[in-house]
């Protein structure tokens, strides 16, 4: 099917059919569209090694119209199919409504990992448009970077892993201290005998100074390390520089955890 642009899709049924050069913008009541069988649409070129970094671009279903929109980009990836004459252009302004409404009628079909797609394709256009503020576009990138939006379990979990060996690296070489503190009691024995108060101390953990990259401090900094992938506090003696090191572990790694469970949820939820 080459376009629905002006069809009211309100009671359209497409079955097998593919929409890979659909044009979909100016469709009216386009989240009332069904779609059944093996309808296809288009993806994402493959990893293109002319361009430089070598980029590869995360598979999903794709609209023609977004394709004609990136080939026309600057530096664009080679691999994005152009418009044909007489097809007009659209940016993300145009295309984050198709693709949320796209988003809607699978969902309202029950086929949620479908659905996904749409809304990666959404977010796409959001982080892509002009009109939203610097500050919301920052915070899109840092979503599609960490984590594809919450739908690329793969993306958020190499965060963790890197993360993870961030912390367990400089556990080892500032956070873990020298020597355990031994706890130290003190007291005066009156002259002519009788109570004795003695006044328990603990000395303040030491930087580490001569060889930091142990197995015994490995095995500390990954206590910790994992102590705080779950928010726990891992009860080791740490330097102040450790304390937070691991103040901000417990932070960031929780968070990228249920990114990558987020993630894989929204792929397999009916």
């Amino acid at each position: 099917m080459a376009s629905l642009r002006g069809v009211d899709a309100a009671h359209l049924v497409l079955s097998d059919i593919d929409l890979s050069p659909c044009l979909f913008t100016g469709t009216v009541h386009l989240d009332q569209l069904r779609l059944e069988g093996a309808c296809t649409f288009g993806t994402p070129p493959p990893v293109s090694w002319l361009h430089w970094p070598p980029v590869r671009l995360t598979k999903r279903r794709v609209l023609a119209e977004e394709h004609h929109w990136r080939a026309a980009q600057p530096g664009a990836v080679q691999g994005w199919d152009r418009a044909a004459p007489g097809a007009g252009r659209v940016g993300p302004l145009q295309l984050a409504p198709v693709y949320r409404a796209l988003r809607k009628a699978f969902e309202d079909s029950k086929h949620e990992p479908g659905a996904a797609d749409f809304y990666y394709g959404e977010m796409e256009m959001r982080r892509h448009a002009d009109d939203i503020p610097r500050a919301e576009r920052w915070l899109l990138t840092l979503y599609w970077a960490v984590s594809g939006y919450g739908l690329r379990a793969s993306r958020a979990l190499t965060w963790l892993g890197a993360a993870m060996l961030l912390t367990i690296g400089l556990l080892m070489g500032f956070g873990i201290a020298q020597d355990t503190p031994k706890q130290t009691a003190t007291g005066t024995v009156p002259p002519g005998g009788g109570k004795v108060v003695f006044e328990i101390d603990k000395d303040d953990p030491k930087s580490p100074t001569g060889n930091r990259f142990t197995s015994e401090r490995f095995e500390k900094a990954l206590n910790v390390t994992l102590n705080s992938v779950v928010f726990r506090s891992s009860g080791q003696d740490l330097t102040t520089a450790g304390t937070y090191i691991e103040m901000t572990s417990r932070l960031a790694e929780p968070v990228l955890r249920g990114l990558a469970v987020l993630a894989i949820r929204n792929r397999v939820k009916r």
